[in-house]
């Protein structure tokens, strides 16, 4: 049976809808940075997942190609996730979504090698015949972070979003934003599909402990 990262890491893909502390380990992503609104058709969001889901699905299917990866296991590509800030805003500002910065991203196992990244870039390219630059293989390290299960449309995150400080707060954490420290979405259901109440979004922002 094929790795799944959301079934074997619960507590980071999987939380409750109450908000709750969690130490998030260093993880490699597939990423690309982009600007402006994400609902934009035809805009950078959209291309960017593209290239994303072209060298995410090369990477899983390289066991069916000549190359081996060292380490490689069978494994599911694992949800997408987005890494958003707005200048001079902590958090981000759901109400001008055209000054959004992101970064969108998708995990890939640890097993994946610069080598491995590049070979997938060269596939991908000769394939879809597009330019590919734009993805880079990444670390981030989050650490302590208050998470929470969101249901329902994007746009009504900030309730939970306030859930979630008031819970930090409470828990003697303060948000702890900065340029390597985002709000951070993980979309476990595919807005082009789902019924937009009952979509699941994990939401997470950074926090330290008070001084």
């Amino acid at each position: 049976m094929a790795f799944d990262f959301k079934k074997e890491y619960r507590d980071l893909y999987q939380p409750k809808t109450k908000p709750s502390i969690v130490e998030v380990p260093p993880m490699r992503f597939l990423a690309v940075e982009g600007t402006g609104d994400p609902n934009e058709e035809g805009g950078a969001y959209k291309h960017a997942l593209e290239l994303l889901y072209s060298v995410a699905y090369t990477l899983k299917m390289s066991y069916k190609t000549d190359y081996a990866i060292e380490g490689f296991f069978q494994y599911v590509v694992p949800p997408l996730e987005g890494f958003w800030w707005q200048p001079d805003v902590e958090g981000v500002d759901y109400s001008d979504k055209s000054s959004f910065n992101w970064v969108s991203a998708i995990r890939v196992p640890e097993f994946v090698s610069e080598d491995d990244f590049a070979w997938a870039i060269d596939v991908a390219t000769a394939k879809k015949k597009l330019d590919f630059s734009p993805v880079r293989l990444i670390e981030i390290d989050e650490g302590l972070c208050v998470q929470c299960m969101h249901i329902g449309p994007y746009d009504d995150e900030p309730a939970t979003v306030a859930a979630m400080h008031e819970f930090a707060e409470a828990q003697g954490y303060a948000p702890d934003f900065s340029d390597e420290r985002r709000h951070h979405e993980i979309y476990l259901s595919d807005p082009r599909k789902a019924n937009p109440a009952k979509m699941r979004t994990v939401v997470r922002h950074p926090v330290r402990r008070f001084a």
